[in-house]
């Protein structure tokens, strides 16, 4: 005789079956990789971490082409509703901490201005090297159009100086 099974069981079972059949899906990158680099963030003073990725997009590519954030430097009070705003640290090389240093109240509004509120007051420059993000590859000249219009120039007679300005008007066309 075969053993007598409760509907609890052979609830379970179904379920289980259920979630076995169930599909996952991948999630994003930036989902798994915020989670681990958090708390990174948070030993640097940074209240998240958009003002590190997102620094060319807050102060613009011309500032972000020669500073850097290294951390938020908060000062320590007794209460925290009254704590006074963060220094912002930045990493800047030797010959353009001038420059950035006269553009402090332009840094400091922007930073302020995409997080919301008055979160940095003042700039600290530290002189070190940039770590240098990977330039986008630069496009690529179009052979075609290049000796398309190589071939339209006559007038040259030196075969190296000509495929070279059919390169130079290619690349001029193509932007």
């Amino acid at each position: 005789m075969p053993p007598i099974r409760s509907a609890n069981v052979m609830v379970s079972d179904v379920t289980g079956r259920m979630a076995m059949n169930k599909r996952s899906y991948p999630k994003p990158l930036a989902e798994l990789v915020s989670v681990c680099v958090a708390d990174v963030f948070a030993r640097q003073g940074f209240t998240s971490c958009e003002i590190v990725t997102h620094w060319g997009e807050i102060v613009g590519s011309e500032i972000a082409a020669l500073a850097e954030p290294i951390r938020m430097q908060w000062a320590r009070t007794r209460d925290p509703e009254d704590a006074p705003p963060a220094t912002l640290v930045l990493r800047v090389e030797g010959p353009a901490a001038l420059e950035i240093q006269h553009m402090c109240g332009v840094i400091v509004e922007r930073v302020n201005r995409y997080l919301g509120w008055q979160a940095v007051d003042r700039l600290a420059l530290r002189q070190a090297p940039l770590t240098r993000r990977r330039r986008p590859p630069r496009p690529r000249i179009d052979d075609a159009a290049a000796a398309a219009i190589a071939v339209q120039m006559t007038g040259i007679a030196d075969e190296s100086l000509r495929t070279a300005l059919g390169r130079l008007g290619a690349a001029i066309k193509r932007t």
